[in-house]
């Protein structure tokens, strides 16, 4: 949900902004504070988001001169030296062949990637940037984790069922296989690309890219809940491990805020909150000290919410709207606002649901054929198509659903699972069971990519997110069905001696990979895939909301609330 990759790149101009139009996107507002800063209390309640460039001014060590932040005056604090800058990129790695590694998500909400021709997203994330500052400031917040602990409804893993009934049952040997995919991952990457971000399988080596400011491991952080999840208890220590000896914060360089925000911050909060140990913790705030995001809020065209926003007169441009890249985390953050302040946030609430009737009344559509998307909007005139990233909406349309008026209820329960449909036929309509980059309503073809540039596939997750969430909610066999398919297409096409990698055309029966195991196919897709084959009470939606890189955080339970229970 949130940007992967922004089409048009030109060299930086000398305003420092990368989009050639000079704009700097801005459409998280009040979710993404509340889910992850939120999390943290740190944030004040509101602040303007700006673009730092912050290389260091002193030519001491790990020092710079910057200025206060409002309520968070800076404290000086050394860390041990960072590790030895990553080695270049081994060359070819800017190969058309290998143009679908390039950075997932354009560089902001949701995980973006272009629609057009790869090469032109290459450093997009620099849309939203924020530099990281190599300093370090004091952690003065206290956390009783048994009294959280003792608030959640259920217990994190869920009640356990008859070991014996459940062992011979097709479920468990489904979630076992879930199981033994997410270890093979961790094995490959921990082999041949410990400490790097990502991992290349076909070349058996690690990949630090450009988007996380000098900031290394994420494969490591994203993953931390799903192993402890999945009880994969000696993969974890391992994980927790290399946090506690070698994530070392002491960098300098510009980084994408969201990507920094919902990988990093999201995966440390998530562990803490999961297990209580408190080097997570520590490491999620002084990250946070690092980031300085801030939003406003403007008016809006027709209720909408365009993808742009100009960094000097603070208004819309473009008039660009869309639901997959670029814009969906922003109305996902806004019901699981909601949701995570314990149903009290009636702000996000509101936002949420008008927002809501503005996708209805300008984006949906129904093809000829029968199905169900959210088209994209450019100044008035709709694109009939539908990015992977866009998917993600039949689960938040699930989510929300139980919380609308009561005579739209059963409406939205219908548009979740319509949707949801659509994007299984995108995977259907292919002929390896996995679905494009983005696909098409158009000249009576439907719910196919109509290009080679948007037929790839990067172990996306929203597909199979959606599919959980509409599980939970309606129990119907269909989605564990449907989500069994993608477990065997991502065997037989993603799997490789040396990991999973994305491929580049899913209309071939023959794969070309992209040498690329994305970070967020372990804490996403594998994660997901698990749930949905999982009892409802593990990691329950009473108790925990997923961010946007599928990272838990806990519901605002508090004493005052009259909703705290003892767990089971």
């Amino acid at each position: 949900m949130l940007m992967r990759k922004v089409p048009g790149f030109v060299p930086a101009s000398s305003w420092g902004l990368r989009l050639p139009q000079k704009f700097l996107f801005l459409l998280f507002l009040s979710g993404l504070v509340t889910l992850c800063f939120g999390a943290l209390f740190l944030l004040p309640h509101s602040s303007r988001l700006k673009r730092l460039f912050l290389a260091p001014r002193t030519k001491q060590p790990g020092l710079e001169v910057v200025p206060d932040v409002a309520g968070h005056p800076p404290v000086q604090e050394q860390e041990p030296p960072p590790n030895p800058a990553p080695a270049a990129p081994a060359a070819g790695e800017d190969d058309p062949s290998n143009r679908a590694n390039q950075l997932r998500r354009n560089g902001w909400p949701r995980r973006t990637r272009p629609t057009r021709p790869r090469e032109e997203a290459t450093a997009a994330r620099g849309n939203s940037i924020a530099a990281l500052r190599p300093r370090e400031r004091s952690v003065p917040f206290s956390f009783d984790f048994n009294a959280f602990q003792s608030r959640l409804h259920h217990p994190v893993l869920g009640t356990r069922p008859d070991e014996s009934k459940e062992h011979q049952s097709r479920v468990h040997a489904q979630k076992e296989k879930i199981k033994e995919m997410m270890q093979f991952a961790w094995q490959s990457y921990k082999h041949y690309a410990m400490g790097k971000n990502e991992l290349r399988p076909l070349t058996k080596d690690g990949y630090e890219g450009n988007m996380f400011g000098g900031l290394s491991g994420v494969t490591i952080i994203d993953s931390l809940d799903t192993l402890y999840l999945m009880e994969l208890k000696e993969e974890f220590q391992e994980a927790k491990a290399w946090v506690e000896e070698s994530f070392h914060l002491n960098v300098s360089g510009e980084a994408s805020l969201f990507e920094v925000n919902i990988r990093y911050i999201g995966g440390l909060l998530s562990a803490f909150y999961l297990t209580g140990e408190e080097v997570f913790r520590i490491k999620a705030i002084k990250l946070g000290q690092k980031l300085l995001p801030a939003f406003n809020k403007i008016d809006k065209p027709f209720g909408l919410y365009p993808n742009f926003l100009s960094p000097v007169s603070g208004n819309w441009v473009q008039h660009h709207v869309s639901v997959g890249g670029l814009g969906d985390s922003f109305y996902e953050y806004l019901i699981k606002s909601w949701l995570m302040s314990a149903k009290t946030d009636m702000e996000a609430k509101n936002m949420y649901y008008e927002a809501l009737e503005a996708i209805e009344t300008y984006l949906l559509n129904v093809s000829p054929g029968g199905l169900t998307y959210i088209a994209e909007w450019r100044g008035g005139i709709l694109d009939h198509k539908m990015g992977h990233l866009a998917c993600f909406s039949g689960g938040m349309i699930a989510l929300g659903a139980e919380d609308a008026k009561e005579e739209k209820r059963a409406h939205y329960r219908e548009l979740a699972a319509q949707i949801t449909k659509t994007c299984h036929e995108s995977y259907a309509r292919s002929d390896t069971k996995l679905g494009p980059e983005a696909f098409w309503f158009n000249s009576g073809r439907e719910a196919v990519a109509t290009q080679l540039s948007e037929s790839y596939y990067i172990l996306r997750p929203e597909v199979v997110e959606s599919y959980m969430y509409l599980w939970r909610q309606t129990h119907n066999p269909i989605y564990r069905e449907w989500g069994w398919e993608v477990v065997m297409a991502l065997e037989k096409y993603c799997r490789t001696e040396g990991g999973f990698s994305g491929i580049q055309d899913v209309y071939s029966s023959i794969p070309s990979h992209d040498n690329k195991q994305q970070s967020f196919f372990l804490a996403e897709t594998l994660k997901y895939l698990y749930l949905l084959f999982s009892e409802d009470d593990v990691l329950s939606q009473e108790d925990w909301v997923f961010n946007t890189e599928a990272h838990p955080l806990p519901v605002n339970h508090s004493d005052s609330s009259g909703r705290a229970r003892g767990r089971h």
